[in-house]
């Protein structure tokens, strides 16, 4: 392939993740501002979800209605796509929001990429190495670190945040979701496989959204709900999973998993400017784990 091809095809995947880090960080800004307004975490969901497959859809039934034999031949893979993203990831970070800081969830998402190898590798998706291996032990530490806040009696009488267990479930959810991405064969448009994915993440959150409603948690209807869905149903629902899944199709999961650690970074920034959060000392020690975590899973064997 021409080496300029390649460059472009690169720059292309670079620039889609740039934008995907950026608005999901801004989803975790919008998710505690959520949070502190009362709207609870599985209905912000619901609705979210639901206003994006409301957008999208007279873009995308002609084709979806096109190609419904083949999507129905992939039911049990656009189920586990919409399970594990839609229905887990979003909803348990909503919920996480609910209960720790904007950095403390979000410095759990540097921590994806090693949930993606961990998935592939389990899963015979992709090849692993000793490197990978390693990186994923000494970020699991990183995590560690963050849950206890370097407090061995936390680790010891298991008194972990709540928010922080929904955070960890949550990035374990996002490497199923990542590395499932990676075996779809069918040849659809990224919008419209937001919109499959979308379909079947509704059906999996609106018993949570009934559930909800049935123990009394109701949402206010003003002008911050329509602001706030507003911006995560566009932004961090269809131009983030737009933009990821143009770049894994790019440059495969592995690779762009490694861009998932700028969303702590913009997250932090946020969280400091308008929740007037502190980056305290093992936020510190569980970044620098977790990074070189990743560094060594994106080391190369070298073969004798």
């Amino acid at each position: 392939m021409n080496s300029n091809l390649i460059g472009s095809q690169n720059f292309k995947a670079y620039f889609y993740l740039f934008f995907a880090t950026l608005f999901w960080a801004g989803n975790f800004t919008i998710g505690k501002f959520a949070s502190i307004e009362n709207i609870p975490p599985y209905s912000l969901s619901f609705l979210r979800w639901l206003l994006v497959w409301l957008i999208l859809f007279p873009f995308t039934y002609k084709e979806i209605l096109k190609l419904k034999s083949e999507i129905s031949k992939n039911l049990t893979l656009f189920f586990i796509l919409g399970f594990s993203s839609v229905g887990v990831f979003s909803a348990f970070t909503y919920n996480a929001l609910v209960h720790t800081q904007v950095i403390n969830a979000s410095l759990f998402n540097t921590a994806i990429p090693v949930s993606i190898i961990l998935v592939c590798f389990l899963l015979k998706i992709e090849k692993t190495n000793i490197f990978q291996i390693s990186g994923l032990i000494v970020s699991v530490l990183g995590i560690l670190a963050i849950i206890t806040r370097l407090d061995l009696d936390i680790l010891l009488t298991l008194n972990f945040n709540k928010g922080d267990i929904y955070m960890l479930i949550a990035i374990i959810s996002w490497g199923i979701y990542s590395a499932f991405l990676k075996k779809k064969t069918i040849n659809i448009s990224l919008l419209s496989l937001v919109q499959v994915v979308c379909t079947f993440g509704l059906i999996i959150l609106f018993p949570a959204f009934l559930f909800e409603l049935a123990q009394g948690k109701t949402i206010e209807v003003n002008n911050n709900l329509f602001y706030i869905l507003l911006y995560i149903a566009i932004f961090p629902s269809i131009g983030s999973y737009y933009c990821w899944a143009g770049a894994v199709s790019i440059i495969g999961a592995n690779r762009a998993g490694i861009f998932l650690s700028l969303i702590p970074l913009f997250s932090t920034i946020f969280a400091m400017i308008f929740f007037n959060e502190k980056f305290l000392f093992f936020h510190f020690i569980g970044s620098v784990l977790i990074i070189l975590g990743l560094f060594l899973s994106n080391k190369k064997v070298i073969n004798a």
